[in-house]
């Protein structure tokens, strides 16, 4: 009789547990959709992005330096 009783209040005490963890889960995902977060994914995609757009303005740096040294020899 009192593993009974005490079963029906572990079982009362279980479930605000869940509704409190609910609702606090519910509170926290609302609280990070609001912020202005990035997936790490996401940055690391623009990590490569950048990485590529750099190599290219290098290239096109050194393509113009090979340019105007072109122009410089003509003169």
């Amino acid at each position: 009789m009192i593993e009974t009783l005490l079963q029906a209040i572990l079982e009362q005490v279980e479930q605000p547990k869940s509704d409190l963890e609910h609702n606090l889960r519910a509170l926290l995902n609302e609280a990070v959709s609001k912020m202005d977060l990035v997936s790490r994914d996401e940055i690391e995609r623009q990590k490569t992005a950048l990485a590529n757009a750099n190599l290219r303005l290098n290239e096109l740096l050194n393509h113009v330096e090979a340019l105007e040294q072109k122009l410089q020899n003509k003169k």
